[in-house]
């Protein structure tokens, strides 16, 4: 599926180059700003003399670990996924587990794994790559970037770097969402920092085995909660990510007998989607239990809320590191080996380590610093209102050839 998503981008090159062409005719392109997996356009811009960015939307240390990929392809001659006890390291990373890269690499022989070889080859082309992170936020992953030591051939010139995150949705207006006024006005009845969100993204969904686990570990545990559930993938164990994650179900199916009822009181369970940003605005919310998604980690980072690491998919293992072992913003789930899955006694462990322990107070605290730091980087003075400012005299230095 990834293999041919990627060739209907590098199919479409012929149309970039016409449309770049006749923009030209009648207008100057200053920069020429790509995702990274538009890199087959990378060439057709270059030869025309306009300067390529790649804008990475994930973290700088997802972006050290692409970099830094073909060197690893270059060392080793199976597929990730059959690494089993063998560690990838990266510069500006945590060691990861080779069994947990993102999925399209896993396997050597998926043409995936090929093409996403060629987008990382090519990051290093790129006249600068604009990343959604902020300085203060990835110290050693942005210093590993800047410094060159991920870009396996440092014989080229290396890509300037442009921190200019955070970058996150506002505030959505849940006026046609009837489940999105429900919660919000809920939690606003809740007292201060008491409510644990829990949220998986818009791919994330669960086994119904796993969502009873994860019911009887919030029952357990004592504490308020927030749970958005998705519409279960119809396996016995694990983990997974659907298409459609918000086709009509029933709650009551896929929870525990009785267990809506039981927990009235002190949780709520919405079906499908919460209005995030709004949620972790909210003075009621004091812990997340997050996918680890960029995105996500972004808005619990500017909302100041400490999270608890779940990492399901794509890049969010990386994630979870950088939560847990850099930031350190989080706590994270032990998840067995193989299928991922998540016993209800963990659930209920990281909950009450998250919200009633020291180091759950100490994650707390350095939260609420990210939190400011977030707020600062777009000052006046900020590390990101820096970043940006560069960048665009960089392009206003531009001349035309």
């Amino acid at each position: 599926m990834a293999a041919t998503a990627f060739q209907f981008i590098k199919s479409n090159t012929v149309n970039v180059e016409s449309k770049l062409r006749q923009i030209s005719l009648t207008s100057v392109i200053k920069s020429f700003i790509i995702d990274m997996f538009c890199a087959s356009a990378m060439d057709i811009a270059s030869s025309m003399g306009i300067p390529v960015y790649c804008f990475f939307t994930s973290g700088a240390a997802v972006l050290a670990l692409y970099s830094y990929f073909p060197k690893i392809h270059s060392e080793t001659t199976s597929s990730f996924r059959e690494m089993n006890g063998v560690e990838i390291v990266a510069p500006g990373n945590a060691p990861l587990e080779a069994v947990l890269m993102p999925e399209p690499v896993l396997v050597r022989e998926d043409p995936a794994y090929w093409e996403m070889l060629y987008f990382c080859e090519h990051l290093s082309m790129a006249k600068g790559i604009v990343v959604n992170t902020f300085r203060e936020l990835e110290v050693k992953a942005v210093k590993a970037v800047e410094d060159g030591d991920c870009f396996p051939d440092r014989k080229r010139t290396l890509p300037s770097i442009y921190c200019i995150g955070p970058l996150i949705a506002d505030a959505q207006q849940s006026d046609e969402a009837s489940d999105g006024k429900d919660c919000l006005s809920w939690l606003d009845k809740q007292p201060s920092k008491s409510v644990v969100y829990l949220c998986f993204g818009s791919r994330g969904s669960f086994s119904i085995a796993q969502l009873k686990e994860i019911a009887e570990g919030l029952e357990r545990s004592g504490h308020r909660f927030l749970w958005v559930v998705k519409r279960p993938i119809q396996e016995n164990h694990g983990t997974n990510q659907v298409d459609n994650t918000t086709g009509e179900f029933e709650l009551s199916s896929v929870l525990p007998s009785g267990f809506i009822e039981r927990t009235k009181e002190r949780g709520l369970v919405v079906r499908s989607w919460a209005p995030q940003v709004e949620v972790l605005s909210r003075e009621s919310v004091g812990g997340f239990v997050s996918h680890c998604g960029w995105n996500s980690v972004l808005e619990g980072v500017v909302a100041g809320v400490p999270m608890i690491a779940w990492p399901l998919y794509a890049e969010q293992h990386v994630n979870r590191n950088v939560m847990v072992e850099d930031m350190k913003v989080a706590v994270a789930v032990e998840q067995s080996e193989g299928d991922r899955f998540v016993s209800g006694e963990e659930v209920e462990k990281r909950v009450r380590e998250l919200m009633e322990s020291e180091k759950g107070t100490e994650i707390r605290e350095r939260s609420l610093k990210f939190k400011d730091m977030a707020r600062d980087a777009f000052g006046e003075c900020g590390s990101s209102t820096k970043a940006l400012s560069n960048l665009v005299q960089t392009w206003n230095e531009i001349n035309p050839l």
